[in-house]
């Protein structure tokens, strides 16, 4: 027995040093998973401007600010509800005065709002340049031909709710047709292609208007107001919490052209547009540097 001790002795004393040395120094990429992630939660709804600004906000932010960014899409009335409930962090797509008004008035004072990120939005009713109306009054006579349907978005979007107040403004026996952003675009390509009349939803900034001769049907009675804003929306407490992200985000403008040209890029890339918006970084460099924080 004795004769065994000393290495026994040695065997344990080993063991003992191992085992305090993994305590003492756990390996540094274990130290990483430790550390808390800087994390933010974008939530958007499915028109073309919001999911292009949204994918490259996510883009900068992950980056060239080191966070990890998670988007969640929605329709309107669960974005505002999950902003008010701190439940997502920030929203770029928010329609003021006339669109959203019915939402600002609901959660006022529970979302905050950080100013426009893009000025000249407009709203309304948008026919191929082909279709012999100029007007919305003009459609009751094209009420067969049109299938007497009008195609629209979401049903909780505030341009649905517009379009509803304008058809019993101008009386027409039409039936608003509930649908999304890409399906009304879908609708508006199919009649194109086979130059049929069609009247849907629209809005811009859209990439619509670059791929095809589209116009406005005049509104005489002023139901969808006058050109609008696209403001940025966020959680109460977001500017105290992570500064540099409402600074950012406060930052975060673009014109007519780089909007165009950024929607223009997602709708091209058919899928996840983050190659797509990353390249876009790359050619606007200046531009994006400008919008970040300044330590």
């Amino acid at each position: 027995m004795n004769r065994h001790t000393p290495a026994l002795w040695l065997a344990l004393a080993a063991s003992m040093l191992l085992g305090t040395g993994c305590k003492k120094d756990p390996a540094p990429e274990a130290q990483q998973a430790q550390a808390p992630a800087k994390t933010l939660k974008l939530v958007y709804v499915n028109w073309a401007e919001g999911v292009a600004m949204t994918h490259l906000a996510k883009a900068i932010l992950e980056d060239r600010m080191g966070y990890q960014v998670e988007l969640t899409m929605a329709d309107v009335a669960p974005v505002f509800t999950s902003l008010a409930e701190g439940d997502s962090d920030a929203f770029l797509d928010a329609w003021l005065p006339l669109t959203h008004k019915e939402y600002m008035e609901r959660f006022q004072g529970k979302v905050e709002d950080l100013g426009t990120n893009y000025e000249g939005a407009r709203i309304g009713l948008v026919v191929p340049a082909y279709v012999k109306a100029s007007s919305i009054q003009d459609l009751a006579a094209m009420k067969k031909e049109l299938d007497g349907q009008i195609v629209g978005i979401d049903s909780g979007a505030g341009i649905m709710s517009t379009t509803e107040k304008a058809l019993a403004a101008y009386k027409l026996d039409f039936r608003l047709m509930t649908s999304s952003g890409p399906a009304m675009a879908a609708s508006l390509q199919d009649a194109i292609k086979r130059e049929r009349p069609v009247v849907v939803t629209g809005w811009k900034p859209h990439w619509k208007f670059a791929r095809w001769d589209l116009k406005f049907l005049e509104d005489p009675q002023g139901i969808y107001g006058s050109a609008e804003s696209i403001h940025t929306l966020t959680r109460p407490g977001l500017e105290k919490d992570k500064p540099e992200v409402a600074r950012f985000l406060r930052a975060f403008k673009l014109d007519d052209q780089q909007l165009g040209e950024l929607m223009g890029v997602v709708a091209e890339a058919k899928g996840d547009p983050s190659q797509a918006v990353r390249e876009w970084m790359t050619r606007h460099a200046a531009l994006v540097d400008g919008w970040l924080p300044r330590s």
